[in-house]
């Protein structure tokens, strides 16, 4: 067992022995079905604080033939599949922690760093079979394959934090995803690689290095919709476990919804509020509101009046498709929409193609992010527009907050 090769199943432990664990193996049955297909590239980007990374504890200790998991799974939904045991510990598993590497390398030499310290775990477990450590990491595994046949499974966590904190390096960037494409496209020994990052990787400009993923997002999750987040049933069990009231819990922290499962809750907050039992926000626990002024503050025409339309509740139509899954090159209105959605800002409907603030929980992270700079004024009208009836008054409302989402300055000295 090592760091990065054939970790040990702890970090699944930990999860399963907590205080609150909702069983989300049947995943695991969703990734064993691509091993080995044209499909086994897979891309799942979910906001923070929507157990990414447990998920992939979860896949090392199922995958990782460095442990024995049975125990582990024992009682679990995925013992019941018909593929449980067919895969249980029989891959060699590289698990990559980016963020990890991006902190510890010297700029800009991550991928070196990487490969030196992976490849040094590769020649302890084959010692010269991984051949020379200088022709890099894609060379070693091919080696490694050529004389064993042994395929691995990647495991690569943040797989976009270069994008999103190295923004102003593009030449960075580039060199990542090349690194990337050469380490897993088209080579034999990939059995199944499985990303997450809070991004897509489809359209980063023009350079297409990682097209053979598929990409599950905010905007279609596709077959892994109920393990995005805690589904209502699965929250209606811990609300009666923990007596906590359900429909205060659901005007919280539910509302994020896709074709099959059209109620999705934000995973971290319901499991923070269970454990203190107390509905609060929990989402500034691991995220400034600057995140989000940053993007409401963009001055994009109709898209301060968009988001006061949905702090009041209502919904506004979003084009997502123009989105390049960028955070620096946003262009339109549309782009900055899409981006909050996959930040878990807003909730897209597919159907309708609308997006609408989910909760109680995000409409406060906008309350707060809207309490400067010109916007102050803006939200007294919205309240005020809320106790007031339908008609004439509510139409008084419309037009003063029209007047302040074109004029936020002069809103302001009012």
């Amino acid at each position: 067992m090592g760091i990065y090769l054939n970790p040990d199943n702890d970090g699944f432990w930990i999860s399963v022995r907590s205080k609150i664990y909702v069983d989300k193996t049947g995943l695991i049955a969703c990734t064993n079905e691509l091993l080995n297909t044209e499909q086994r590239f897979i891309c799942v980007s979910r906001p923070r604080r929507f157990g990414k990374s447990m998920a992939l504890k979860m896949l090392a200790a199922y995958y990782s033939n460095g442990c024995d998991s049975t125990d582990l799974f024992q009682g679990l939904k995925i013992e019941n599949e018909e593929s449980f045991r067919q895969h249980l510990n029989r891959y060699d598993v590289i698990y990559l922690n980016m963020q990890q590497f991006l902190i510890e390398s010297e700029n800009p030499d991550l991928t070196k760093y990487l490969e030196q310290e992976v490849i040094e775990e590769l020649n302890e477990e084959y010692g010269d079979v991984s051949g020379r450590q200088d022709m890099g990491l894609a060379y070693a595994l091919r080696r490694i394959y050529a004389k064993t046949k042994r395929k691995f499974v990647f495991l690569v966590d943040e797989w976009d934090c270069v994008m999103r904190e190295r923004q102003e390096s593009e030449t960075q960037q580039k060199q990542y995803l090349d690194f990337l494409r050469n380490l897993l496209k088209d080579q034999p020994y990939v059995a199944l690689a499985y990303m997450t990052g809070i991004l897509p990787v489809e359209k980063y400009g023009e350079h297409s290095a990682l097209n053979m993923f598929t990409e599950y997002s905010m905007t279609d999750q596709k077959a892994f919709e109920e393990f995005t987040g805690f589904t209502e049933d699965e929250v209606k069990v811990l609300c009666g476990r923990f007596d906590m009231d359900f429909t205060e819990m659901s005007s919280w922290y539910d509302g994020y919804m896709f074709t099959r499962f059209q109620h999705i809750y934000n995973p971290r907050s319901v499991v923070e509020a269970m454990c203190c039992r107390r509905l609060s926000n929990y989402w500034t626990s691991t995220e400034v509101y600057d995140a989000l002024k940053v993007y409401i503050d963009m001055d994009f025409a109709g898209l301060r009046a968009d988001i006061v339309r949905m702090l009041g509740g209502g919904r506004v139509g979003v084009n997502t498709r123009s989105f390049r899954n960028d955070m620096r090159n946003l262009e339109t209105k549309d782009d900055v929409l899409t981006l909050l959605i996959h930040l878990g800002y807003l909730a897209y409907d597919a159907v309708t193609k609308e997006v609408f603030i989910p909760n109680k929980e995000i409409v406060e992270e906008f309350e707060t992010a809207m309490s400067v700079k010109g916007w102050s004024e803006v939200m007294r009208v919205v309240k005020a527009s809320g106790k007031r009836s339908s008609g004439s008054c509510q139409q008084d409302a419309d037009m003063q907050i029209s007047h302040f989402c074109r004029f936020p300055t002069q809103g302001n000295q009012r």
